[in-house]
């Protein structure tokens, strides 16, 4: 009963509905409505207690000052009943938002049993979503108006998968499974962010959470499960973002990136390593670099930019599609 007021009442009636509010992300969800409907009772009340205590204060310097060297200072003996007035209403409001605050903290943190479930890796410095068809994407799609629940995890550092319009935050911590849920409403692009600083590319840690119909979202799934199917050079471009090779290496713009510039390097003679040592950049280099990261280190790449080892993480196929990839890009 108690939820039902909270929920439908006073949403409604004090402070109205949340999707007016311009200064808040946009609602893509019902838990975005609810965390808004709190905010704004809290912005609300806060609101009124500061009007009441600075405005009383003020108003009873004014009337009780001094208004000449002579005057004396009133005796102002307590009020019982207003000491327990403004004692007993504070703890009345606070209870209240508390029990509100534990009803929508309940509704997000108890999964649905009929949810769609999709895997989410955070790793230095991207998302990749994993769906049960195997299908990997840098981008989050889902079905609109279907409950989704996310298993978050991390192979190298702390993350946090933040999505702004849905009101979601949950931290993806290594060496253990963490997990949220939502149900989109409207269909659209939302960002997702990593909340939780995670080394130096942090601030790029940035995707998308698309949501689509369900048929639109069906049909995505077939086309990305067939993109095995697609020529080497090409699947190893898609396999690039996928694996986040991307967030570390540029295809053209050397040193931008915490790793060096894949632009030209296939191929290339005397590659300096960071022990003086040279080799040519060829398709052997090119794998061990993958499977093994730390075997040969270029010059200027250190301990700050350690890649991870890819061996055992990668398919005999995938790994030469990436490495055609890295020959084409000239």
């Amino acid at each position: 009963m108690l939820s039902w007021i909270i929920k439908n009442q006073l949403a409604e009636v004090l402070i109205g509905r949340a999707n007016a509010q311009s200064f808040m992300p946009t609602q893509a969800s019902e838990i975005a409505k609810s965390v808004d409907s709190l905010y704004s009772f809290l912005l609300i009340i806060s609101l009124i207690a500061c009007v009441i205590v600075i405005g009383g204060m003020i108003y009873f310097a004014y009337k009780y000052r001094r208004r000449s060297a002579n005057d004396k200072t009133a005796y102002i003996s307590h009020d019982t009943r207003l000491e327990i007035l403004w004692s007993v209403i504070p703890l009345v409001i606070f209870l209240f938002v508390f029990a509100w605050g534990w009803i929508i903290y309940h509704d997000m943190r108890t999964m649905p049993k009929e949810a769609l479930e999709i895997q989410v890796i955070g790793r230095q410095w991207a998302w990749v979503a994993e769906y049960k068809n195997g299908v990997q994407s840098n981008v989050l799609v889902v079905p609109v108006k279907r409950d989704i629940r996310l298993v978050l995890s991390s192979p190298d550092v702390i993350h946090s998968f933040y999505v702004p319009s849905f009101r979601i935050k949950q931290d993806v911590v290594p060496g253990r499974y963490t997990s949220l849920w939502f149900r989109a409403e409207v269909m659209g692009e939302f960002h997702v962010f990593c909340a939780e600083f995670c080394g130096t590319s942090h601030s790029g840690m940035i995707t998308k959470l698309r949501v689509v119909s369900q048929t639109d979202f069906d049909k995505w799934l077939i086309e990305e499960a067939d993109s095995s199917l697609l020529p080497p050079v090409e699947y190893g471009k898609k396999l690039f973002t996928t694996k986040t090779c991307a967030s570390c290496h540029f295809e053209d713009q050397p040193g931008v990136k915490i790793g060096p510039t894949m632009k030209g390097l296939f191929g290339l003679e005397n590659h300096e390593m960071v022990d003086g040592t040279t080799v040519t950049a060829d398709e052997n280099y090119l794998r061990e670099s993958i499977l093994a990261s730390q075997a040969k280190v270029v010059k200027g790449f250190g301990p700050r930019s350690a890649m991870p080892a890819f061996q055992g993480q990668l398919s005999e196929k995938e790994l030469s599609a990436i490495i055609e990839y890295i020959k084409s890009i000239k």
